[in-house]
């Protein structure tokens, strides 16, 4: 069968936007006409939201209309299926621009593009009209305003009649015709309003035009709005057409979606000038309870829109007047108001101020100056050369849909404002066009918001790299949801802080289509399991978990209190249970998360064990302990009787009480060959219970992390993108051993940047020759090597102290200050237990209260032997399995062999966590160093988490110890970009020379390929090229285009090539005799076969395979097609001639396609049309080696082929050979 393109109109199912409830249809491209035949382009009148609007001719009776072009049709998405819909059943309404029908022209080198013909409005759109009118210093009449909102309000009447929101009602979308017709157009977003739904809570449309409910929706998840939204928006643009201009137009529209809400409703700019009806028709539109705002049947019967009833033939000659004259001055306006989901998009254009190098003055003062305006202006993204800053703005910006994406995708960094989706691209880019490696490293502070743009680079990176399938992109994307539900918590200064380190690498084809992902967890956070600090909240998943169960009243069926909370997660304040079972986030969330493991592939089973496990947690932490005396021992310690937790817990991780009891509260020695069972101290058994809680969350986390993988990693080789999100620096009132950690790993993060962007740079310089300025930097190399070097590094004597028993946070402490003799570090004389380190990014204090326990993280191997045998595959699977020097889980081992040798897969005061904590540096450098690293830096412009506040302080703080100011002076100064001559020459020849001459890789050719692409400021080394950061953007670019034509001229010329050899093929067969024959007794094919129906088409190759020796020695035939038949043939009949093989065609449009198969032909597509079994006129003939097609009366006998089968023959006609249709048939032959 042939694979047919398809778009899927499936108008019962809700789409992105929200679609419509009709009869399901799918139109099949291949079965809408071509447009070429009935309409001819004249010339683009516009642009719409998927390509440009032009005026066409119909050739049949000279008609004009307006087509939309939307291409390529491989990249149309649900608002297509939107307007198709509303156009085909509604258009029918003198105020809806009327739809002539949709056709489809195939262009199989570009991609087809799908047609929309509808009315031409050759009037323009109303903000053409008033736009023009107050250039010539006139306005429009109120009475012609009132009859142009009378016509649109019965536009939207029938819509709404038939539950449609327009959803982008604005000056642009009211077309006129010239004769004064008025018509509502672009249904792209509009939405279905069903019976049992009668609201939506999506938030789009065109900023200024947007009413507060709908953008309220954005932020607010219980937020709704019914078809009322249409007449706020009808309401400004009665504004527009009095003053031209919506209100709030002079702002960014972003912070015009920030005002909208907030401010009183808009008025008229000079009400005195205009009617006091007018104004009233307007403050009745503009009312922003909708609850309380009119439909647009009552405003039908408002005085100021009464005033046109009755006179609309009147009043239409006016307005077509008006049109008129405007056309004959020739105005010409474009509006830059555009909806927020359309190709044009809303950002503003590029300005030199999006990059830093281009600042004519540069310091601090002039940075931040500049920084602080483009917040202010809501651009929270500014380039330093190829880096990018992002200034978290503390809420939603409706600049990351799909339609945004579009703007960055292979284009010039300079040709769109800067955004995380440019950085994205160029990642990508770099990817596709050097086959190498990229890594992006997103860097801040706690806050920052770096989290936040993980997500969106791997929502662009999913988008550019479209997989062939939807599940895939969807898996990928939910990715980051599921693991940061288990690894991020609520902190003191961030409510979503990263609580582990992740890289994610998303996995590319060499073409690059995304095929795949692979993520790698570093440091989680398990003591925060058991206890949080003061302000802060355990990992979300536990209060999503909680949620969800008692909202689906599970929490008796997983063990868990329905009144008072849990001891790991509750609070000072006492209202956990309160907010859980009050927070509709929560609820939410949990929905989410059940939907994550969906998509991604877990199964029932898996996520049923993943619920336990974590509600088996929550219920260890409420097992208590107590101190008894016995005639031996005074300080053992036993599990309080009343302590149902116990049992609970045993019962979730499907192990005996008693055993949990006993690995609890008591601990084997093995002495001598003797064991010895000791009994543990109240505190001894705490620690257990808490180390057992750890253990279990620690393993489960890797375990997801690790399936995950599985469900998502590929075996085959290809190209990836790896994004680093990892916990930002932090210093808080109490600095612990966690905090030494992430702010260790931050420094890493910091050395490696410096490497990238200033030390590998200028070393470059000096040993080439390049005569170039040095930018001094802080280098924080010195600081690593006091924390990481070995034997005296802090790691590694914290490791050592680890080892003795005896050792105490005290002894710890002392250690540090007698053998760290760095400036960085110091000893406060107040504190005893405390010392300070000297940050690149601040002085810290950290607390050493605690150090040593958590380090060593002992896991009693007891309470490993306990877990593995459970009867919970998934909890034995977790404790059989190794760690690796990271710290994670790693390959499944035999159960029964660790049980044997638990202390193997324990670690037991072997691994540290500073030790897990160096591995994991080094295991996550060893990926970032392979790749070509791209920065994204976060900052935090205040601590409050409070929208559009820029504290200058705050922001300048950061600046320094990123190191910004000295990025920018080497990002204008320097060459960020240094190229071997050989691999330069080999990238870009094709620039300069033709792709035959393959020029050698010397200097010279160098030079040549930089002159002709134009570039300057560029500069020689010994053996490299030094460019600007901008100059590969740019050759790149020109690389792209190049390859595009390149493209183009290999298509015509395989075309050209293919028609050449059908005419050689055509003329050979002209001049030679085609004879089917078996023995002496040629086949009869009856008279309807010519000799110009029996030529073998070239493009439709075959091939024949050597018997293997049976009677006659003849070659058995097995048929193969291309994948992609196009062409009109059709087969009638098969037979050999010693070892040649002649098939024969007659014209005919079969679009089927032939799979290799072992079995006979038995379903096949042609046109639209799909069936089971072949009918009369398509049936397959099927017979032995030695059986050829026979005429009427012919004897079935040997002839010289022996008696093997032949291959399927397809027969389109039985009038052309009846004797084909009635052959004798045998068993199935094989089909290739």
């Amino acid at each position: 069968m042939k694979h047919f393109s398809w778009i899927s109109i499936i108008q019962c199912r809700r789409s992105l936007y929200g679609l419509y409830p009709y009869k399901a249809s799918m139109i099949g491209l291949e079965s809408l006409a071509d447009p070429s035949g009935d309409w001819d382009i004249a010339e683009t009148i516009g642009k719409g939201t998927y390509g440009k609007v032009y005026r066409v001719n119909n050739r049949k009776d000279g008609s004009q209309a307006a087509v939309k072009v939307l291409d390529p049709i491989n990249d149309v998405d649900e608002e297509i299926e939107a307007e198709y819909n509303i156009l085909r059943t509604l258009s029918n309404h003198p105020n809806v621009v009327k739809f002539y029908g949709m056709f489809y022209k195939s262009d199989d080198l570009s991609g087809g593009q799908l047609w929309l013909v509808l009315e031409l409005c050759n009037g323009g759109s109303v903000t053409d009209l008033i736009k023009g009118l107050l250039m010539r210093g006139q306005r429009l009449l109120e009475p012609v305003i009132a009859y142009i909102l009378y016509g649109a309000l019965l536009g939207l009447q029938h819509l709404h009649n038939n539950r449609i929101i327009h959803r982008d009602v604005k000056g642009n979308n009211i077309l006129l015709t010239t004769e004064g017709g008025v018509k509502l157009v672009d249904f792209g977003v509009s939405a279905q309003l069903t019976s049992a739904r009668l609201r939506r809570n999506t938030s789009v449309g065109t900023p200024f035009w947007m009413a507060p409910e709908v953008i309220a929706c954005e932020q607010q998840y219980d937020s709704t709005y019914d078809a009322r939204c249409d007449v706020w928006s009808l309401g400004i643009t009665a504004i527009e057409l009095a003053d031209g201009d919506p209100p709030l137009s002079e702002m960014h529209p972003v912070k015009a979606l920030f005002k909208i809400p907030r401010n009183p409703s808009p008025t008229l700019r000079n009400p005195e000038e205009w009617c006091r009806s007018f104004s009233h028709f307007i403050a009745q539109c503009l009312i922003k309870d909708f609850e309380t705002r009119p439909s647009v049947t009552h405003l039908l019967e408002h005085p100021f829109i009464k005033q046109a009833h009755g006179k609309e033939m009147a009043l239409g000659q006016q307005l077509s007047t008006l049109i008129c004259e405007q056309q004959d001055l020739g105005c010409k306006l474009k509006t830059k108001h555009e909806r927020i989901n359309t190709r044009k998009t809303l950002i503003i254009e590029t300005s030199p101020d999006d990059d830093l190098v281009n600042l004519e003055f540069l310091d601090e003062e002039t940075i931040i100056k500049h920084l602080s305006k483009r917040y202010d202006e809501l651009q929270i993204y500014t380039y330093v050369g190829d880096i990018l800053i992002a200034l978290n703005p503390f809420q939603t910006l409706s600049i990351y849909s799909p339609q945004f994406s579009k703007l960055y995708h292979g284009v010039k960094r300079a040709d769109n404002p800067p955004h995380i989706f440019a950085t994205a691209d160029a990642a990508y880019q770099g990817m596709v066009t050097f086959c190498k490696d990229q890594c992006i490293i997103i860097s801040g502070e706690s806050g920052a918001g770096k989290t936040e743009s993980a997500h969106l680079i791997v929502q662009h990176l999913t988008f550019l790299g479209k997989a062939n399938n939807r599940t895939l992109r969807e898996k990928i994307l939910q990715v980051n949801p599921l693991v940061e539900a288990f690894g991020n918590a609520c902190t003191a200064i961030n409510d979503n802080s990263s609580r582990f380190g992740k890289y994610l690498e998303m996995k590319f084809t060499p073409t690059g289509a995304v095929m795949g992902a692979k993520i790698s967890e570093y440091l989680l956070e398990k003591s925060r399991v058991i206890k949080q600090a003061t302000g802060e909240k355990n990992f979300h998943i536990f209060y999503y978990i909680y949620a969800g169960l008692y909202h689906q009243e599970k929490l008796k069926k997983y063990r868990l209190p329905d009144k008072k909370p849990p001891r790991y997660i509750e609070n000072q304040h006492g209202k956990v249970m309160q907010d859980i079972v009050s927070s509709k986030l929560y609820k939410e969330q949990f929905d989410a998360i059940q939907d994550c493991f969906r998509i991604i592939g877990f199964t029932d089973e898996e996520v049923n064990s993943v619920y336990r496990i974590l509600c088996a947690i929550l219920n260890t932490g409420n097992i208590e302990f107590t101190a008894i005396t016995s005639q031996h021992q005074t300080d053992k310690s036993e599990v309080i009787d009343s302590n149902i937790p116990t049992s609970f817990s045993a019962a979730l991780l499907c192990i005996g009480p008693e055993e949990l009891t006993e690995a609890l509260t008591s601990h084997c020695v093995v002495t001598r060959g003797e064991t010895i069972i000791r009994t543990n101290t109240v505190d001894k058994a705490t620690d257990v219970r808490d180390a057992m809680s750890k253990a279990l969350y620690g393993r489960l986390f890797s375990w997801i992390v690790n399936r995950i993988n599985a469900l998502l990693h590929v075996a085959e080789s290809g190209m990836n993108v790896g994004i680093l999100d990892i916990f930002g620096f932090e210093n808080f009132k109490k600095n612990s051993f966690e905090q030494l950690c992430i702010n260790i790993a931050n420094e890493q993060i910091q050395f490696y940047f410096n490497q990238h962007i200033f030390a590998l740079e200028q070393m470059e310089y000096q040993s080439e020759g390049v005569d170039a300025s040095l930018v001094e930097y802080e280098d924080n190399r010195p600081i690593l090597d006091m924390f990481l070097q070995k034997p005296m590094g802090l790691l590694s004597l914290l490791d050592e102290e680890s080892r003795f028993p005896q050792a105490t946070d005290q002894t710890l402490v002392d250690k540090f200050e007698d053998n760290l003799r760095y400036k960085y570090f110091w000893r406060p004389k107040r504190f005893e237990l405390c010392f300070g380190i000297q940050h690149y990014a601040g002085k810290v204090l950290y607390n050493v209260n605690g150090f040593l326990e958590k380090n060593r993280d002992t896991l009693p191997a007891d309470i490993v032997v306990v877990l593995r045998t459970s009867e919970n595959k998934l909890l034995q699977q977790l404790f059989s399995s190794p760690l690796t020097k990271t710290g994670r889980c790693q390959r499944l081992v035999d159960t029964m062999e660790m049980m044997r040798h638990p202390e193997e897969t324990t670690n037991m005061r072997r691994q540290t966590v500073a030790s897990y904590f160096r591995y994991s540096l080094m295991d996550l450098l060893s990926k970032m160093v392979v790749g070509q690293p791209h920065f994204v830096r976060c900052i935090k412009p205040n601590d409050d988490r409070q929208a559009l506040r820029f504290f200058k302080e705050r922001v300048m703080v950061q600046l320094r110890y990123t190191g910004i100011l000295e990025t920018v002076n080497i990002r204008r100064q320097g060459y960020s970009h240094r190229i071997l001559f050989e691999e330069f020459v080999n990238r870009y020849y094709y620039l300069a020379f033709r792709a035959h001459q393959m020029p050698d890789s010397s200097k010279e050719n160098a030079v040549a390929i930089l002159e002709r692409a134009k570039l300057e400021n560029w500069v020689l080394g010994k053996t490299k090229v030094f460019l600007k950061y901008y100059h590969v953007e740019q050759l790149n670019l020109l690389l792209r285009e190049l390859i595009a034509r390149v493209m183009v001229m290999q298509a015509y010329t395989k075309g050209w090539l293919g028609a050449r050899r059908y005419r050689r093929e055509k003329e050979k067969r002209n001049r030679g005799a085609v004879v089917i024959q078996s023995g002496s007794h040629p086949p009869a094919f009856g008279p309807h076969v010519s000799e110009e129906q029996c030529i073998l088409r070239s493009f439709f190759p075959f091939h024949l395979f050597p018997s293997k020796g049976k009677r006659g020695g003849g070659y058995p035939f097995c048929f193969l097609t291309t994948s992609s038949v196009k062409f009109p043939v059709y087969y009638t009949a098969l037979t050999y001639q010693k070892q040649d093989a002649f098939l024969y065609c007659q014209p005919f449009h079969l679009k089927c396609k032939l799979i290799r198969t072992q079995c006979a032909l038995t379903k096949i597509k042609v046109g639209t049309l799909t069936f089971a079994g072949l009918p009369h006129s398509f049936e397959p003939l099927i017979g032995g080696q030695g059986t050829v097609p026979r005429g009427p009366g012919e004897r079935r006998g040997r002839g010289g082929l022996g008696g093997r089968r032949l291959g399927i023959v397809l027969c389109g006609s039985p009038k052309g050979c009846p004797h084909l249709a009635h052959g004798a048939y045998q068993s199935p032959a094989h089909l290739v």
